[in-house]
């Protein structure tokens, strides 16, 4: 299935038509969203996203659990399953890093949380 194509938050074009992600990158693009947008704040979709935003308000030594609940309580609907989270924090910020399995590919994401 074809998807909008975003990068930073904009959708791509390609001369006057808009471009479009599909397969492989049309999935990447829906984990990636689903990650970094806060859950319960779309108020039709309000199972949309992760509470990985919250990670910050967990003691250090639970973070790491919360991190891998809260992937893949997001990426759920997804065709993906998780295989592991890592959670690295240094200099007041947060990397996380999923790696998925994606019809027998591995997949991995990394984003930076502050």
């Amino acid at each position: 299935m074809a998807e909008l194509k975003l990068e930073n938050g904009d959708y791509v074009k390609s001369g006057n038509r808009l471009r479009l992600a599909e397969g492989r990158d049309a999935l990447l693009q829906r984990v990636l969203f689903k990650l970094t947008a806060r859950r319960g704040s779309f108020p039709f979709l309000e199972e949309l996203g992760s509470r990985l935003w919250q990670l910050d308000t967990f003691p250090c030594q639970r973070r790491q659990a919360a991190a891998q609940q809260f992937t893949a309580e997001a990426l759920a609907e997804e065709p993906v399953s998780v295989e592991a989270v890592t959670l690295e924090e240094g200099d007041g910020v947060m990397a996380l890093t999923a790696r998925l399995l994606y019809e027998g590919e591995e997949l991995a994401v990394t984003l930076d949380m502050k």
